[in-house]
């Protein structure tokens, strides 16, 4: 039976990377050689790297304009530190947006470095929209923000107009919405979502941004370090890149980050439509902040989980439960899963409410 997955992450990829893949680790470029085992200095691989770095600011409309691309390790978590250590003047502050788990954990590790200002916070209402009336000071190192935040189901719909270098996590989102990202001064990224397998981390950042600070930065943790060696400072995930920049290429030739756009306006207005025309349902997210990537609903009668729960598991469905701190039901649409996906989902709520 065909799985349709729905997983918030590691989450689906494209069935073409898969194949792709799965070649490249028993023989890379017909070389002999798995892309496991190859050197990450090999004229092979050095290719790979170039190409992903290129490809993803290409894809974002960045070429030359003063970005640069890294795949580094860590997760979007040691993010959470590099951004302060690097961008964070001494004695400076920075301004925080708190609209989830992993933006609260970013503001927890900037603390370590500085005055860290929380600007708004949609946590009393257990996040379930994005603050929309705050103010940035102007004297802030930088304004951090979360796009997308996977757990609760919201989305960024908006970013604020400052002059104060805009930095933002879009681990759930990046490449899945068409925006101008040269508004951005720094942009970093979990693979695991849209991109590829768990294990690197992309970094798109404006090179007049660093070395600012008054600080002395180890140098795994300076940007500046890993953009002088090429995003080659010490050896990188291999396997990851590589898988990611075949999914870079996959979208690429779909037509860009406009044309998976349209496809996941398509999926998202479709299951949502049927989340508020199902009288069984009920949204999580404030309809104006909903994510077109992370859609979390519930039933409005928990008598009928159990029911709900072995129809979509028989339907193939995979990975919809919803986060702890939630509840209910958590439908991740990244770019990958098909629009049939979305509509098996949907038949399987109807085929509840007529049943009930």
């Amino acid at each position: 039976m065909k799985k349709h997955n729905y997983s918030a992450g590691p989450c689906i990829l494209p069935q073409e990377v898969f194949k792709q893949s799965a070649q490249a680790i028993l023989d890379f470029n017909n070389s002999g050689l798995s892309i496991l085992e190859i050197s990450h200095r090999s004229k092979d691989f050095v290719a790979v790297m170039e190409e992903a770095r290129a490809l993803v600011l290409e894809l974002l409309g960045l070429e030359g304009k003063g970005y640069q691309a890294l795949f580094l390790a860590g997760g979007a978590s040691l993010e959470f530190l590099m951004v302060p250590y690097n961008v964070m003047k001494v004695d400076g502050k920075a301004a925080y947006l708190d609209t989830g788990t992993w933006a609260s954990s970013a503001i927890k590790e900037a603390k370590h470095f500085g005055e860290t200002l929380v600007v708004a916070s949609s946590k009393p209402e257990n996040y379930n929209h994005i603050p929309k009336d705050f103010t940035i000071p102007a004297d802030a190192s930088y304004f951090h923000c979360t796009s997308n935040n996977t757990i609760f189901g919201t989305q960024m719909k908006s970013f604020p107009q400052t002059d104060v270098p805009l930095v933002c996590d879009m681990s759930s989102d990046i490449f899945s919405r068409t925006l101008d990202f040269s508004q951005f001064d720094l942009i970093y990224a979990g693979a695991q979502k849209n991109m590829g397998p768990a294990g690197t981390t992309l970094v798109v950042v404006k090179e007049a941004l660093l070395g600012k600070t008054g600080r002395t930065i180890p140098s795994m943790l300076d940007y500046q370090q890993h953009i002088s060696k090429e995003s080659m400072y010490n050896t990188p995930p291999v396997f990851p890149i590589y898988a990611s920049l075949l999914t870079l290429q996959w979208l690429k030739n779909l037509g860009g980050i406009a044309a998976i756009e349209k496809i996941n306006e398509a999926k998202a207005n479709l299951l949502f439509t049927e989340i508020d025309r199902n009288p069984l349902f009920k949204g999580t997210a404030a309809k104006e902040d909903r994510s077109t990537m992370n859609a979390t609903f519930l039933l409005v009668n928990e008598d009928h989980q159990e029911t709900f729960d072995a129809m979509w598991k028989a339907a193939g469905i995979s990975g919809l439960a919803g986060h702890r701190s939630v509840g209910g039901y958590r439908a991740s649409m990244y770019n990958a899963l098909p629009l049939e996906s979305v509509q098996i989902l949907v038949d399987v709520m109807r085929n509840l409410e007529n049943n009930i």
